[in-house]
């Protein structure tokens, strides 16, 4: 019977490496410190082209000071939804260093009511965060006509 490993058999592996580097300041960063900062941000952040055609879901991330480090695009989706991947949003913040986020997607409707997918999806993400000692601060639906709404705000968090 041939044996599986052999002694002088060489593995590879892949290396894991965890560095971050930022190509801003700090000091130059934004900081949030209410949901319309958070939504002035964001916006900045949306292709007015498409807003209003297509869903995104993008994740602020910020320092302990509530600066932020950065905004990742983590899911494109179609006119009524967008897929969300937990663990993506987590390795992101992660990865960057975030200590708190802040969530948000838009409604190419126009219509700011959270559907029921939205609120479920943000009960989950707020569990996992609480968890991984990484807050979530807000979840923020944007829309083409330039309003939005704060889950915090609403005390939805």
């Amino acid at each position: 019977m041939e044996t599986m490993l052999q002694s002088n058999t060489l593995f590879q592996v892949a290396e894991i490496q965890l560095r971050y580097r930022s190509g801003a300041k700090l000091s130059d960063a934004p900081v949030v410190s209410q949901s319309s900062d958070a939504f002035r941000i964001l916006s900045a952040c949306w292709n007015p082209d498409t807003i209003g055609l297509f869903e995104e879901f993008k994740v602020l991330l910020l320092n302990r000071a509530n600066k932020v480090l950065g905004v990742i695009n983590l899911s494109s989706g179609g006119m009524t939804g967008t897929v969300v991947d937990i663990k993506l949003v987590f390795g992101a913040a992660l990865k960057s260093a975030a200590t708190c986020l802040i969530l948000s997607h838009n409604h190419p409707s126009g219509n700011l009511k959270p559907s029921e997918a939205d609120l479920t999806l943000t009960r989950q993400l707020v569990e996992v965060g609480k968890l991984m000692e990484l807050p979530v601060l807000d979840h923020i639906i944007l829309t083409p006509e330039g309003t939005y709404k704060s889950f915090a705000d609403e005390g939805l968090m």
